[in-house]
């Protein structure tokens, strides 16, 4: 009997964390380290990711150029303390001003 309701308790846990998080469709779970030069010159735009109680961490998600094969545009992770990613932006929000 108690473990019957030891089991049902844990589930019941799990359940609930699994809808706290909310949905994952949106959200970057990881970043990547680096991009290649080649792969930088297909970014198109970006956005920002912050921590809050959809996503569990913060990021700058960047557009890549869809290709003719790919229904979906592509999309990659970065972490927004990188220098890289800092000076992408940057570089970026320039060329958008003039």
């Amino acid at each position: 009997m108690k473990f019957h309701a030891l089991a049902f308790v844990l589930l019941f846990a799990f359940m609930y964390l699994s809808l706290a998080q909310g949905s994952f469709d949106d959200c970057c779970l990881g970043y990547v380290v680096s991009l290649p030069k080649n792969a930088m010159k297909n970014i198109v735009g970006y956005r920002t990711q912050r921590a809050d109680g959809d996503c569990n961490i913060s990021a700058v998600v960047f557009q890549m150029r869809k290709r003719r094969a790919h229904k979906k545009q592509k999309t990659v992770c970065a972490n927004p303390e990188d220098a890289w990613v800092k000076e992408k932006i940057e570089s970026m929000n320039r060329r958008a001003q003039s």
